[in-house]
């Protein structure tokens, strides 16, 4: 659970946090504890408290959200964190105005979400990336860390949302999880086929030492698509893919030798 330390009650946390003296007795430190316990209770009512008079003043969390966001950016998990317990329901218009007012606490904010199933993973991955979409790498990131177990839909969710950054996100994706590069290939390309030669050009610039699960997997996802595997093919090729393997390759993805032929002689 994220709990930030906020700038609106530094000072009640400063005296929560104070080391007791070592010659406090037992009892005193058990006091202590207690305090602290009250003090922290009393800062959350407090952050609430406020949360509650910027919604009622603005007639809108969203717009409470992206107005505290402004005054008290480092504090913005913190509210995101409060407003999602306070306004349930309105789960999205709290994630996309904090997402849109710091987009650097992307990540934390789709973590946050997930743990508290506000909405499925991948309807918080897409409502992340409509929010900030140069920030689709954190969102992916944060989404597979939290449901590695959805890693599929998330891949498609999130190249069918930013199909531009699909090169992107597979890249990051397989890096996190490099034993599902095959699987996270082809949730993008069934999502997306026309994604293929960046998709390949971007895996083959950090695993060029599994040129042919690669070259096999997208070959295989747009074998039905013959502009694409002649791309495909030129990209593995201009990569640094041997003629004698990515002839290999592509034939035991399904490809026939003349195709394959008529495909690089056309490149």
């Amino acid at each position: 659970m994220f709990r930030v330390t906020t700038a609106l009650t530094a000072a009640a946390c400063a005296v929560c946090f104070s080391v007791p003296s070592l010659a406090q007795s037992a009892d005193e430190q058990a006091t202590t504890i207690e305090e602290t316990s009250s003090s922290n209770l009393h800062n959350k009512h407090f952050q609430t408290s406020f949360l509650v008079r910027q919604v009622d003043q603005t007639m809108s969390v969203g717009r409470a959200i992206s107005s505290i966001a402004g005054h008290y950016p480092e504090e913005i998990v913190s509210i995101v964190d409060i407003a999602l317990d306070t306004y349930p329901d309105k789960y999205r218009e709290i994630i996309f105005a904090a997402i849109s007012a710091q987009p650097s606490s992307t990540e934390e904010i789709v973590q946050l979400a997930i743990e508290k199933e506000v909405s499925s993973c991948p309807s918080i991955v897409q409502l992340a990336i409509q929010a900030e979409p140069t920030y689709v790498d954190f969102v992916v990131q944060a989404a597979a860390l939290s449901t590695p177990e959805e890693l599929d839909e998330i891949v498609r969710v999130a190249v069918l949302t930013q199909p531009h950054a699909a090169d992107s996100i597979v890249q990051t994706l397989s890096k996190e999880h490099p034993s599902k590069l095959v699987e996270i290939m082809t949730s993008a390309l069934n999502a997306v086929p026309f994604v293929g030669e960046y998709v390949v050009d971007a895996l083959l610039a950090i695993y060029p030492n599994r040129a042919q699960d690669v070259v096999e997997t997208a070959v295989r996802e747009s074998v039905e698509q013959r502009e694409q595997v002649m791309r495909i093919l030129s990209t593995a090729q201009h990569a640094g893919v041997q003629h004698n393997k990515l002839k290999e390759y592509a034939m035991a993805a399904g490809l026939s030798e003349a195709d394959f032929n008529s495909a690089i002689e056309a490149n």
